[in-house]
């Protein structure tokens, strides 16, 4: 590996693209999938980034009228290098100088794909972005990209400011995530995936609401669920579309009550205050 891709992360990123202005608000809009706007601190940061209508197989189910890639964000949070989480052809929306954080040992497949700020990211680091404070967190899930990919870890990331909320990625439970975070405000958790069957390594809607009953947010939003489907099956099995989330809040009524359920459909806004 080259000593390029072994620099640490910078703690605080106040780089060329950060906004100026202040937000009065944390806001956040689901996209799809696992992509994700957050507008804190005068910030904005995207997930997860998958824009485009079909990717391989898969075909986009639920559309939004106006994608993000054509307004600037501040940086992208790459969780892991899954074909739909790590999309290269809607990162290249954002533009070869976006800042990406993308977990260790990924920062020379991006840069060899012509993208220039590449930050690598482990479990465990904290930076700032602007008034951001950024924490990388474990996730359990396998990080291997298939067709001769890099074999990285799995991230999440805890995002604070006014508000401190917790992007889970892909993930399973795994030990240790009930000290994630004290007095957590926001979880963005995965209850599903893209096809009618779950693979190990992900959290279905009643791991989802066990996940709540470790890391106690005062609200959740699952994600991760009714974007995409295998081409046809969307019609011919529409259930694993749009059930998912129901039954995660279900389930988190009883598992997890402390804990407000708030199923957001792809494009709309969630904000504080309301």
């Amino acid at each position: 590996m080259r000593r390029r891709d072994r620099r640490p992360v910078s703690p605080n990123f106040n780089h060329r693209f950060l906004h100026t202005h202040t937000l009065l608000m944390t806001c956040i809009t689901p996209i799809g999938h696992a992509t994700v706007l957050v507008e804190m601190g005068g910030a904005r940061l995207i997930t997860d980034p998958l824009l485009r209508p079909r990717v391989g197989h898969l075909s986009r189910y639920r559309r939004i009228s106006r994608p993000p890639g054509r307004t600037p964000v501040d940086a992208v949070l790459i969780s892991h290098l899954h074909w739909d989480h790590l999309d290269l052809p809607s990162l290249r929306r954002f533009g070869r100088d976006q800042l990406i954080f993308t977990p260790r040992g990924s920062g020379a497949f991006l840069r060899r794909r012509g993208f220039r700020a590449v930050e690598e990211v482990a479990a465990g680091q904290r930076f700032h972005l602007g008034a951001v404070s950024i924490q990388v967190t474990h996730a359990e899930h396998d990080g291997y990209r298939p067709f001769a990919g890099p074999r990285t870890d799995c991230v999440g990331y805890l995002l604070r400011e006014e508000k401190q909320i917790y992007f889970a990625g892909d993930t399973d439970l795994f030990p240790g995530m009930e000290t994630l975070a004290e007095q957590l405000d926001l979880a963005l958790l995965p209850v599903w995936g893209w096809g009618p069957t779950l693979g190990s390594g992900h959290l279905n809607p009643y791991r989802a609401a066990k996940a709540l009953a470790l890391l106690r947010p005062e609200v959740a939003i699952p994600i991760h669920w009714g974007t995409f489907h295998p081409i046809g099956m969307g019609w011919l099995n529409p259930r694993f579309l749009t059930e998912p989330p129901r039954e995660f809040a279900a389930h988190a009524r009883v598992i997890a009550p402390e804990t407000r359920v708030e199923i957001v459909r792809p494009g709309e806004p969630f904000s504080w205050p309301a």
